[in-house]
Protein backbone atom coordinates (compact mmCIF):
# COMPACT_ATOMS: atom_id res chain seq x y z
CA UNK A 1 0.00 0.00 0.00
CA UNK A 2 3.24 2.36 1.12
CA UNK A 3 5.64 1.45 -2.28
CA UNK A 4 5.26 4.39 -4.09
CA UNK A 5 4.33 3.51 -8.58
CA UNK A 6 7.78 4.71 -9.44
CA UNK A 7 9.39 1.59 -7.47
CA UNK A 8 6.98 -0.41 -9.23
CA UNK A 9 7.05 0.72 -12.46
CA UNK A 10 10.85 0.96 -12.29
CA UNK A 11 10.87 -2.68 -11.95
CA UNK A 12 9.96 -3.08 -15.58
CA UNK A 13 11.21 -0.23 -17.03
CA UNK A 14 12.54 0.13 -20.45
CA UNK A 15 14.53 2.83 -23.01
CA UNK A 16 11.87 2.90 -25.43
CA UNK A 17 9.36 3.80 -21.92
CA UNK A 18 11.86 6.53 -20.86
CA UNK A 19 12.16 8.39 -24.28
CA UNK A 20 8.08 8.39 -24.40
CA UNK A 21 8.22 9.60 -20.53
CA UNK A 22 11.14 12.28 -21.70
CA UNK A 23 8.98 13.61 -24.86
CA UNK A 24 5.96 14.39 -22.25
CA UNK A 25 8.06 15.52 -19.58
CA UNK A 26 9.43 18.15 -21.64
CA UNK A 27 6.20 19.11 -23.25
CA UNK A 28 4.54 19.17 -19.86
CA UNK A 29 7.71 20.93 -18.29
CA UNK A 30 7.05 23.77 -20.96
CA UNK A 31 2.90 23.83 -20.25
CA UNK A 32 3.66 24.39 -16.44
CA UNK A 33 6.49 26.94 -16.55
CA UNK A 34 3.35 29.90 -17.42
CA UNK A 35 1.02 28.51 -14.92
CA UNK A 36 3.05 28.05 -12.19
CA UNK A 37 4.21 31.97 -12.07
CA UNK A 38 0.89 32.71 -13.32
CA UNK A 39 -0.98 30.88 -10.00
CA UNK A 40 1.46 32.85 -7.91
CA UNK A 41 1.09 35.80 -9.28
CA UNK A 42 -2.67 35.25 -8.89
CA UNK A 43 -2.36 34.83 -5.42
CA UNK A 44 -0.61 37.72 -5.14
CA UNK A 45 3.19 36.62 -4.43
CA UNK A 46 6.02 36.86 -6.48
CA UNK A 47 6.03 34.75 -9.71
CA UNK A 48 9.44 32.29 -8.74
CA UNK A 49 7.26 31.43 -5.65
CA UNK A 50 5.43 28.69 -8.01
CA UNK A 51 8.04 27.86 -10.08
CA UNK A 52 9.75 26.96 -6.87
CA UNK A 53 7.11 24.47 -5.89
CA UNK A 54 6.57 23.11 -9.21
CA UNK A 55 10.27 22.12 -8.84
CA UNK A 56 10.36 20.80 -5.81
CA UNK A 57 7.16 19.59 -5.28
CA UNK A 58 6.22 18.55 -8.53
CA UNK A 59 9.65 16.25 -8.37
CA UNK A 60 8.43 14.75 -5.47
CA UNK A 61 4.97 14.24 -6.20
CA UNK A 62 6.04 11.85 -9.04
CA UNK A 63 8.85 10.45 -6.68
CA UNK A 64 6.87 8.87 -4.21
CA UNK A 65 3.24 8.76 -5.18
CA UNK A 66 0.72 6.66 -5.75
CA UNK A 67 -0.23 7.46 -9.09
CA UNK A 68 1.46 6.57 -12.14
CA UNK A 69 0.62 9.78 -14.63
CA UNK A 70 0.01 12.39 -11.81
CA UNK A 71 1.56 15.56 -12.29
CA UNK A 72 2.06 17.75 -9.27
CA UNK A 73 2.69 21.36 -8.71
CA UNK A 74 0.63 24.89 -7.71
CA UNK A 75 -3.03 24.80 -9.07
CA UNK A 76 -5.86 27.22 -9.71
CA UNK A 77 -7.50 25.44 -6.55
CA UNK A 78 -5.49 27.19 -4.59
CA UNK A 79 -5.22 30.85 -5.68
CA UNK A 80 -8.25 31.88 -3.27
CA UNK A 81 -7.03 30.00 -0.16
CA UNK A 82 -3.23 30.69 -0.95
CA UNK A 83 -4.28 34.43 -1.57
CA UNK A 84 -6.30 35.32 1.23
CA UNK A 85 -3.37 32.97 4.16
CA UNK A 86 -0.73 35.16 2.25
CA UNK A 87 -2.62 39.03 2.24
CA UNK A 88 -3.51 38.20 6.19
CA UNK A 89 -0.58 36.27 7.83
CA UNK A 90 2.41 37.33 5.28
CA UNK A 91 4.55 34.71 3.47
CA UNK A 92 6.14 33.29 6.63
CA UNK A 93 2.35 31.98 7.72
CA UNK A 94 1.56 30.85 4.81
CA UNK A 95 4.96 28.81 4.70
CA UNK A 96 3.87 27.51 8.26
CA UNK A 97 -0.35 26.45 7.00
CA UNK A 98 1.78 24.92 4.46
CA UNK A 99 3.97 22.42 6.38
CA UNK A 100 1.18 21.54 9.20
CA UNK A 101 -1.03 20.65 5.78
CA UNK A 102 1.50 18.66 4.90
CA UNK A 103 1.46 16.73 8.25
CA UNK A 104 -2.28 16.19 8.02
CA UNK A 105 -1.82 15.12 4.82
CA UNK A 106 0.57 12.16 5.78
CA UNK A 107 -1.42 11.35 8.83
CA UNK A 108 -4.38 10.90 6.96
CA UNK A 109 -2.53 9.14 4.37
CA UNK A 110 -1.22 6.76 7.31
CA UNK A 111 -4.47 6.54 8.61
CA UNK A 112 -6.25 5.47 5.07
CA UNK A 113 -8.74 7.72 4.87
CA UNK A 114 -7.83 8.08 0.85
CA UNK A 115 -10.72 5.63 0.42
CA UNK A 116 -13.25 8.06 2.14
CA UNK A 117 -12.18 11.79 0.76
CA UNK A 118 -13.95 10.21 -2.46
CA UNK A 119 -17.55 9.85 -1.27
CA UNK A 120 -17.49 13.89 -0.87
CA UNK A 121 -20.83 15.04 -3.10
CA UNK A 122 -20.23 15.75 -6.82
CA UNK A 123 -22.15 19.07 -6.52
CA UNK A 124 -20.28 20.01 -3.68
CA UNK A 125 -17.22 19.28 -5.22
CA UNK A 126 -18.62 20.60 -8.82
CA UNK A 127 -19.83 23.89 -6.55
CA UNK A 128 -16.85 25.02 -5.14
CA UNK A 129 -14.45 24.13 -8.38
CA UNK A 130 -16.70 26.73 -10.11
CA UNK A 131 -17.05 29.31 -7.88
CA UNK A 132 -13.16 29.10 -7.89
CA UNK A 133 -12.78 29.59 -11.71
CA UNK A 134 -15.16 32.42 -10.83
CA UNK A 135 -13.10 34.04 -8.61
CA UNK A 136 -9.67 33.36 -10.97
CA UNK A 137 -11.27 34.83 -13.38
CA UNK A 138 -12.11 38.18 -11.25
CA UNK A 139 -8.85 38.52 -10.56
CA UNK A 140 -7.47 38.91 -14.27
CA UNK A 141 -9.42 41.77 -14.83
CA UNK A 142 -7.01 44.39 -14.04
CA UNK A 143 -3.73 42.64 -15.25
CA UNK A 144 -5.58 41.73 -18.56
CA UNK A 145 -7.64 44.89 -19.07
CA UNK A 146 -4.10 46.99 -18.20
CA UNK A 147 -6.78 49.34 -16.05
CA UNK A 148 -4.94 51.48 -13.72
CA UNK A 149 -5.69 51.01 -10.26
CA UNK A 150 -4.08 51.69 -7.00
CA UNK A 151 -5.10 48.48 -5.37
CA UNK A 152 -8.07 46.24 -5.62
CA UNK A 153 -10.96 45.36 -3.45
CA UNK A 154 -10.50 41.32 -1.66
CA UNK A 155 -14.44 41.38 -1.91
CA UNK A 156 -16.11 40.20 -5.15
CA UNK A 157 -18.77 42.55 -5.29
CA UNK A 158 -16.81 45.91 -3.90
CA UNK A 159 -13.86 44.26 -6.97
CA UNK A 160 -16.29 44.86 -9.76
CA UNK A 161 -17.32 47.27 -8.76
CA UNK A 162 -13.62 49.23 -8.66
CA UNK A 163 -13.27 47.16 -12.01
CA UNK A 164 -16.52 49.45 -13.42
CA UNK A 165 -15.44 52.31 -12.21
CA UNK A 166 -11.81 52.17 -13.37
CA UNK A 167 -12.64 50.49 -16.94
CA UNK A 168 -12.03 54.08 -18.85
CA UNK A 169 -8.01 53.48 -17.52
CA UNK A 170 -7.86 50.71 -19.76
CA UNK A 171 -4.35 50.27 -21.52
CA UNK A 172 -5.27 48.85 -25.60
CA UNK A 173 -1.70 47.58 -25.46
CA UNK A 174 -2.23 45.08 -22.94
CA UNK A 175 -5.87 44.47 -23.69
CA UNK A 176 -4.28 43.60 -27.05
CA UNK A 177 -1.24 40.97 -25.74
CA UNK A 178 -4.39 39.40 -23.41
CA UNK A 179 -6.67 38.95 -26.56
CA UNK A 180 -3.87 37.33 -28.67
CA UNK A 181 -2.92 35.13 -25.56
CA UNK A 182 -6.27 33.69 -25.47
CA UNK A 183 -7.21 33.30 -28.87
CA UNK A 184 -4.27 31.68 -29.75
CA UNK A 185 -4.15 29.09 -26.93
CA UNK A 186 -7.93 28.83 -27.80
CA UNK A 187 -7.30 27.81 -31.26
CA UNK A 188 -4.10 25.90 -30.84
CA UNK A 189 -4.21 22.93 -32.74
CA UNK A 190 -4.38 19.93 -30.41
CA UNK A 191 -2.10 18.20 -32.19
CA UNK A 192 0.80 20.33 -31.79
CA UNK A 193 3.85 19.35 -29.63
CA UNK A 194 4.27 23.00 -29.22
CA UNK A 195 2.53 24.32 -26.42
CA UNK A 196 0.41 27.42 -27.38
CA UNK A 197 0.89 29.16 -24.07
CA UNK A 198 4.51 28.90 -24.79
CA UNK A 199 3.99 30.00 -28.28
CA UNK A 200 1.96 32.58 -26.85
CA UNK A 201 4.31 33.92 -24.34
CA UNK A 202 7.44 34.02 -26.65
CA UNK A 203 5.88 36.13 -29.41
CA UNK A 204 3.68 38.85 -27.19
CA UNK A 205 6.70 39.04 -25.10
CA UNK A 206 9.22 39.48 -27.92
CA UNK A 207 7.01 42.24 -29.54
CA UNK A 208 6.31 43.94 -26.36
CA UNK A 209 10.39 44.77 -25.46
CA UNK A 210 11.46 45.47 -29.41
CA UNK A 211 8.73 47.67 -29.80
CA UNK A 212 9.05 48.93 -25.83
CA UNK A 213 4.90 48.64 -25.34
CA UNK A 214 3.86 50.21 -22.30
CA UNK A 215 2.48 47.51 -20.24
CA UNK A 216 3.31 46.04 -16.94
CA UNK A 217 5.87 42.79 -16.87
CA UNK A 218 6.89 40.66 -14.38
CA UNK A 219 10.12 42.91 -14.30
CA UNK A 220 8.49 46.10 -13.57
CA UNK A 221 5.87 44.74 -11.49
CA UNK A 222 8.45 41.88 -9.15
CA UNK A 223 11.67 43.15 -10.24
CA UNK A 224 12.34 39.50 -12.12
CA UNK A 225 12.88 36.35 -11.89
CA UNK A 226 15.87 34.66 -9.40
CA UNK A 227 18.43 32.10 -10.95
CA UNK A 228 17.91 29.00 -8.79
CA UNK A 229 16.57 27.37 -6.27
CA UNK A 230 17.12 29.08 -2.61
CA UNK A 231 18.83 27.03 0.17
CA UNK A 232 16.60 25.20 2.03
CA UNK A 233 15.06 27.22 5.23
CA UNK A 234 12.96 26.24 7.93
CA UNK A 235 10.01 28.70 9.19
CA UNK A 236 8.89 28.30 12.52
CA UNK A 237 6.42 30.49 14.33
CA UNK A 238 5.19 30.79 17.81
CA UNK A 239 2.65 28.77 19.71
CA UNK A 240 -0.08 31.44 19.27
CA UNK A 241 0.85 32.01 15.13
CA UNK A 242 0.14 28.15 15.24
CA UNK A 243 -3.05 27.85 16.91
CA UNK A 244 -4.18 30.82 14.31
CA UNK A 245 -3.58 28.89 10.94
CA UNK A 246 -4.64 25.73 12.09
CA UNK A 247 -8.14 26.44 10.35
CA UNK A 248 -5.89 27.48 7.12
CA UNK A 249 -4.01 24.42 7.23
CA UNK A 250 -7.01 21.70 7.10
CA UNK A 251 -8.60 23.75 4.65
CA UNK A 252 -4.81 23.47 2.31
CA UNK A 253 -5.09 19.51 3.42
CA UNK A 254 -8.49 18.59 2.38
CA UNK A 255 -8.27 20.57 -0.71
CA UNK A 256 -5.07 19.02 -1.50
CA UNK A 257 -6.01 15.74 -1.04
CA UNK A 258 -9.69 16.21 -2.62
CA UNK A 259 -7.88 17.76 -5.54
CA UNK A 260 -4.73 14.79 -5.84
CA UNK A 261 -7.10 11.94 -5.51
CA UNK A 262 -9.67 13.52 -8.48
CA UNK A 263 -6.72 14.05 -10.20
CA UNK A 264 -5.61 10.52 -9.81
CA UNK A 265 -9.26 9.02 -10.62
CA UNK A 266 -8.64 11.17 -13.40
CA UNK A 267 -5.84 9.83 -14.81
CA UNK A 268 -6.63 6.14 -14.06
CA UNK A 269 -9.35 6.33 -16.63
CA UNK A 270 -7.00 7.92 -19.62
CA UNK A 271 -4.53 5.27 -18.97
CA UNK A 272 -6.39 2.15 -17.38
CA UNK A 273 -4.54 2.00 -14.24
CA UNK A 274 -5.37 1.66 -10.63
CA UNK A 275 -3.37 4.60 -7.81
CA UNK A 276 -3.06 3.95 -4.44
CA UNK A 277 -4.66 6.75 -2.80
CA UNK A 278 -3.49 6.60 0.56
CA UNK A 279 0.14 6.82 -0.61
CA UNK A 280 -1.02 9.55 -3.25
CA UNK A 281 -1.95 11.38 0.28
CA UNK A 282 1.54 10.61 2.26
CA UNK A 283 3.51 11.68 -1.53
CA UNK A 284 1.40 14.83 -1.17
CA UNK A 285 2.11 15.59 2.69
CA UNK A 286 5.59 15.05 1.81
CA UNK A 287 5.88 17.65 -1.18
CA UNK A 288 3.67 19.86 1.03
CA UNK A 289 6.32 19.81 3.91
CA UNK A 290 9.04 20.51 1.41
CA UNK A 291 7.88 23.10 -0.93
CA UNK A 292 7.94 25.99 1.87
CA UNK A 293 11.83 25.22 3.16
CA UNK A 294 12.50 26.02 -0.82
CA UNK A 295 10.20 29.24 -0.76
CA UNK A 296 7.30 27.33 -2.65
CA UNK A 297 4.03 27.67 -1.86
CA UNK A 298 0.75 24.67 -1.88
CA UNK A 299 0.98 21.81 -4.01
CA UNK A 300 -1.45 18.98 -5.34
CA UNK A 301 -2.46 17.18 -8.17
CA UNK A 302 -2.75 19.21 -11.54
CA UNK A 303 -5.69 17.33 -13.68
CA UNK A 304 -4.64 19.35 -16.98
CA UNK A 305 -1.25 18.68 -16.68
CA UNK A 306 -1.50 15.29 -16.01
CA UNK A 307 -4.16 14.80 -19.54
CA UNK A 308 -1.24 16.40 -20.90
CA UNK A 309 1.09 14.27 -19.82
CA UNK A 310 -0.57 11.39 -20.72
CA UNK A 311 -1.67 12.64 -23.71
CA UNK A 312 2.22 12.87 -24.72
CA UNK A 313 3.41 9.47 -23.82
CA UNK A 314 3.60 9.59 -20.54
CA UNK A 315 3.08 5.83 -18.49
CA UNK A 316 5.24 5.97 -15.86
CA UNK A 317 6.43 8.91 -12.30
CA UNK A 318 9.64 9.39 -14.59
CA UNK A 319 7.86 11.94 -16.83
CA UNK A 320 6.72 13.61 -13.81
CA UNK A 321 10.18 13.92 -12.42
CA UNK A 322 11.77 14.93 -16.04
CA UNK A 323 9.10 17.89 -15.93
CA UNK A 324 10.47 19.34 -12.45
CA UNK A 325 13.62 18.98 -13.95
CA UNK A 326 12.89 20.88 -17.27
CA UNK A 327 11.72 23.56 -14.94
CA UNK A 328 14.44 24.00 -13.01
CA UNK A 329 16.85 24.12 -16.07
CA UNK A 330 14.85 26.83 -17.29
CA UNK A 331 14.91 28.58 -14.00
CA UNK A 332 18.23 28.31 -14.15
CA UNK A 333 19.53 29.08 -17.11
CA UNK A 334 16.53 31.79 -18.89
CA UNK A 335 15.11 32.77 -15.21
CA UNK A 336 16.32 36.55 -16.21
CA UNK A 337 14.70 36.40 -19.43
CA UNK A 338 10.95 35.95 -17.37
CA UNK A 339 11.53 39.53 -16.42
CA UNK A 340 10.29 40.26 -19.77
CA UNK A 341 6.74 38.35 -19.93
CA UNK A 342 3.64 40.84 -19.93
CA UNK A 343 1.45 40.06 -16.95
CA UNK A 344 -1.42 40.84 -19.50
CA UNK A 345 -0.05 37.32 -21.26
CA UNK A 346 -0.47 35.70 -17.99
CA UNK A 347 -4.06 37.25 -17.35
CA UNK A 348 -4.80 35.82 -20.46
CA UNK A 349 -3.69 32.22 -19.76
CA UNK A 350 -5.52 31.93 -16.36
CA UNK A 351 -8.71 33.19 -18.33
CA UNK A 352 -8.71 30.19 -20.28
CA UNK A 353 -7.43 28.02 -17.46
CA UNK A 354 -10.80 30.11 -15.44
CA UNK A 355 -13.23 28.54 -18.27
CA UNK A 356 -11.79 24.95 -18.56
CA UNK A 357 -11.83 24.90 -13.98
CA UNK A 358 -15.69 25.97 -14.22
CA UNK A 359 -17.11 23.23 -15.34
CA UNK A 360 -19.88 24.40 -16.85
CA UNK A 361 -20.78 20.53 -18.72
CA UNK A 362 -21.17 19.47 -15.13
CA UNK A 363 -23.53 22.45 -13.50
CA UNK A 364 -25.48 21.96 -16.77
CA UNK A 365 -25.97 18.37 -15.98
CA UNK A 366 -26.66 18.86 -11.74
CA UNK A 367 -28.89 21.50 -12.97
CA UNK A 368 -31.03 18.55 -14.56
CA UNK A 369 -30.90 16.82 -11.43
CA UNK A 370 -32.81 16.34 -7.66
CA UNK A 371 -33.58 19.61 -6.22
CA UNK A 372 -31.55 18.63 -3.66
CA UNK A 373 -28.52 18.32 -5.42
CA UNK A 374 -29.29 21.68 -7.22
CA UNK A 375 -29.46 23.50 -4.03
CA UNK A 376 -25.91 22.04 -3.00
CA UNK A 377 -24.51 22.87 -5.93
CA UNK A 378 -26.24 26.53 -5.62
CA UNK A 379 -25.48 27.19 -2.36
CA UNK A 380 -21.21 26.10 -2.33
CA UNK A 381 -21.36 27.70 -5.39
CA UNK A 382 -22.48 31.00 -3.84
CA UNK A 383 -20.80 30.77 -0.38
CA UNK A 384 -17.50 30.05 -2.19
CA UNK A 385 -17.85 33.14 -4.52
CA UNK A 386 -19.09 35.94 -1.95
CA UNK A 387 -18.28 34.42 1.35
CA UNK A 388 -15.41 32.02 1.41
CA UNK A 389 -14.23 28.82 0.03
CA UNK A 390 -14.02 27.30 3.75
CA UNK A 391 -17.07 28.23 4.48
CA UNK A 392 -18.76 27.14 1.11
CA UNK A 393 -17.46 23.58 1.34
CA UNK A 394 -18.37 23.05 5.16
CA UNK A 395 -22.29 24.44 4.46
CA UNK A 396 -22.15 22.39 1.22
CA UNK A 397 -20.77 19.14 3.15
CA UNK A 398 -22.90 19.97 6.23
CA UNK A 399 -26.74 20.52 4.07
CA UNK A 400 -25.94 17.57 1.51
CA UNK A 401 -25.26 15.48 4.65
CA UNK A 402 -28.34 16.12 6.19
CA UNK A 403 -30.43 16.12 2.32
CA UNK A 404 -29.03 12.36 1.95
CA UNK A 405 -30.01 11.16 5.39
CA UNK A 406 -33.38 13.04 4.90
CA UNK A 407 -33.64 10.28 1.60
CA UNK A 408 -32.63 7.87 3.53
CA UNK A 409 -34.90 8.22 5.84
CA UNK A 410 -37.68 8.27 3.78
CA UNK A 411 -36.75 5.05 2.14
CA UNK A 412 -36.94 3.42 5.40
CA UNK A 413 -40.23 1.58 5.64
CA UNK A 414 -41.80 0.32 9.03
CA UNK A 415 -44.93 -1.61 7.72
CA UNK A 416 -47.23 -4.58 9.33
CA UNK A 417 -47.44 -8.12 7.61
CA UNK A 418 -51.30 -9.48 7.99
CA UNK A 419 -50.94 -12.12 5.41
CA UNK A 420 -49.65 -13.29 2.53
CA UNK A 421 -50.12 -10.24 0.23
CA UNK A 422 -47.54 -8.69 2.94
CA UNK A 423 -44.84 -11.37 3.00
CA UNK A 424 -44.34 -14.99 1.64
CA UNK A 425 -43.70 -16.75 4.79
CA UNK A 426 -47.10 -15.82 5.31
CA UNK A 427 -48.58 -18.22 2.59
CA UNK A 428 -50.93 -20.78 4.08
CA UNK A 429 -50.63 -18.71 7.49
CA UNK A 430 -53.28 -17.35 9.72
CA UNK A 431 -51.61 -14.77 12.10
CA UNK A 432 -53.04 -15.32 16.06
CA UNK A 433 -54.75 -12.06 16.69
CA UNK A 434 -52.54 -11.47 19.99
CA UNK A 435 -49.46 -11.50 17.48
CA UNK A 436 -48.31 -8.25 15.94
CA UNK A 437 -45.75 -8.62 12.90
CA UNK A 438 -44.08 -5.71 11.50
CA UNK A 439 -41.78 -5.41 8.95
CA UNK A 440 -38.38 -3.07 8.77
CA UNK A 441 -36.87 -2.41 5.33
CA UNK A 442 -33.97 -0.18 4.73
CA UNK A 443 -31.07 1.21 6.85
CA UNK A 444 -32.31 1.68 10.23
CA UNK A 445 -30.08 4.44 11.78
CA UNK A 446 -30.88 7.53 13.39
CA UNK A 447 -32.51 9.08 10.79
CA UNK A 448 -34.97 6.31 10.38
CA UNK A 449 -35.20 5.14 13.78
CA UNK A 450 -38.13 7.27 15.23
CA UNK A 451 -40.55 5.48 12.66
CA UNK A 452 -40.03 2.03 14.98
CA UNK A 453 -41.45 4.18 18.04
CA UNK A 454 -44.67 4.60 16.50
CA UNK A 455 -45.40 1.46 16.12
CA UNK A 456 -46.11 1.27 19.68
CA UNK A 457 -48.64 4.01 19.36
CA UNK A 458 -50.64 2.10 16.74
CA UNK A 459 -51.43 -0.45 18.99
CA UNK A 460 -55.09 -0.75 19.84
CA UNK A 461 -54.52 -3.72 22.06
CA UNK A 462 -51.19 -4.72 23.94
CA UNK A 463 -50.42 -7.75 21.92
CA UNK A 464 -48.59 -11.23 23.42
CA UNK A 465 -45.87 -11.08 20.96
CA UNK A 466 -44.19 -8.55 18.83
CA UNK A 467 -42.67 -9.70 16.15
CA UNK A 468 -40.08 -7.43 13.70
CA UNK A 469 -38.51 -8.62 10.66
CA UNK A 470 -36.06 -7.47 10.10
CA UNK A 471 -34.38 -9.17 7.02
CA UNK A 472 -34.40 -5.93 5.05
CA UNK A 473 -32.37 -4.04 7.30
CA UNK A 474 -28.44 -4.26 6.29
CA UNK A 475 -27.37 -1.70 7.78
CA UNK A 476 -28.06 -0.36 11.83
CA UNK A 477 -26.30 2.17 13.82
CA UNK A 478 -26.18 2.87 18.24
CA UNK A 479 -29.75 5.19 17.65
CA UNK A 480 -31.30 2.28 16.46
CA UNK A 481 -29.93 -0.21 18.86
CA UNK A 482 -31.32 2.37 21.45
CA UNK A 483 -34.65 2.28 20.02
CA UNK A 484 -35.03 -1.91 20.04
CA UNK A 485 -33.86 -1.34 23.56
CA UNK A 486 -36.70 1.10 24.68
CA UNK A 487 -39.11 -1.26 23.18
CA UNK A 488 -37.67 -4.22 24.38
CA UNK A 489 -37.95 -2.40 27.92
CA UNK A 490 -41.52 -1.30 26.95
CA UNK A 491 -42.43 -5.01 25.78
CA UNK A 492 -41.35 -5.86 29.26
CA UNK A 493 -43.30 -3.70 31.15
CA UNK A 494 -46.48 -5.25 29.36
CA UNK A 495 -45.74 -8.55 29.46
CA UNK A 496 -45.29 -8.39 25.75
CA UNK A 497 -42.58 -11.01 24.11
CA UNK A 498 -40.70 -9.07 21.62
CA UNK A 499 -38.86 -10.89 18.75
CA UNK A 500 -36.29 -10.08 15.94
CA UNK A 501 -36.06 -12.10 13.03
CA UNK A 502 -33.81 -12.05 10.27
CA UNK A 503 -31.05 -10.31 11.51
CA UNK A 504 -28.07 -9.84 9.48
CA UNK A 505 -24.55 -9.52 9.64
CA UNK A 506 -23.46 -5.90 10.35
CA UNK A 507 -26.86 -5.20 13.18
CA UNK A 508 -25.63 -8.58 14.71
CA UNK A 509 -22.09 -7.49 15.00
CA UNK A 510 -23.68 -4.17 16.92
CA UNK A 511 -26.32 -6.60 19.05
CA UNK A 512 -22.70 -8.51 20.58
CA UNK A 513 -20.68 -5.16 20.84
CA UNK A 514 -23.29 -3.27 22.88
CA UNK A 515 -23.72 -6.98 25.03
CA UNK A 516 -27.64 -6.73 23.84
CA UNK A 517 -27.54 -10.23 21.91
CA UNK A 518 -26.94 -12.02 25.94
CA UNK A 519 -29.49 -9.48 27.46
CA UNK A 520 -32.07 -9.78 24.67
CA UNK A 521 -31.59 -13.40 24.68
CA UNK A 522 -31.03 -15.79 22.51
CA UNK A 523 -34.30 -17.33 21.81
CA UNK A 524 -35.73 -14.07 20.97
CA UNK A 525 -33.47 -14.12 17.49
CA UNK A 526 -34.86 -16.16 14.73
CA UNK A 527 -33.65 -16.90 11.32
CA UNK A 528 -36.83 -16.33 9.54
CA UNK A 529 -40.78 -15.20 10.00
CA UNK A 530 -41.46 -19.35 9.53
CA UNK A 531 -39.59 -20.33 12.51
CA UNK A 532 -40.84 -17.77 14.81
CA UNK A 533 -44.28 -18.64 13.79
CA UNK A 534 -43.68 -22.69 14.50
CA UNK A 535 -42.53 -21.42 18.03
CA UNK A 536 -45.59 -19.72 18.73
CA UNK A 537 -47.75 -22.62 17.29
CA UNK A 538 -48.76 -19.99 14.10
Amino acid sequence: MFVPKSIVCLKTYSWKQFNADLVAGLIVGLVALPLAMAFSIASGLPPERGLFTAVVAGFLISALGGSRVSIGGPTGAFVVIVGGIAAKFGYDGLAIATGMAGLILILMGLMRLGTYIKFIPYPVITGFTTGIAVIIFSTQIKDFFGLTMVSVPSDFLEKWAAYFKNLSSFNGYALGIGLFTLLLISFWPKGWKIPGTITALILVSVVAYLDHWPVETIGSRFGGIPQGLPLPHFVLGSWTQIKLLIPSAFTIAMLAAIESLLCAVVADGMIGGNHKSNMELVAQGIANCVSPMFGGIPATGAIARTATNVKNGGRTPVAGMIHALVLLVILLTAGPLAAHIPLAALAGILIVVSYHMSEWRSVKFILTGPVSDITVLLITFFLTVLVDLTVGVGVGLVLASFLFMGQMAQITNVRALKDESDHEFLKGITVPRDIEIYSIQGSFFFGAANKLMEVERNFFKTPKVLILEMSGVLQMDTSGLKVLEHMDSRCKEKKTRLILVGIHAQPMMVFQKANFYERFGENNFKGDLKEALAELGG
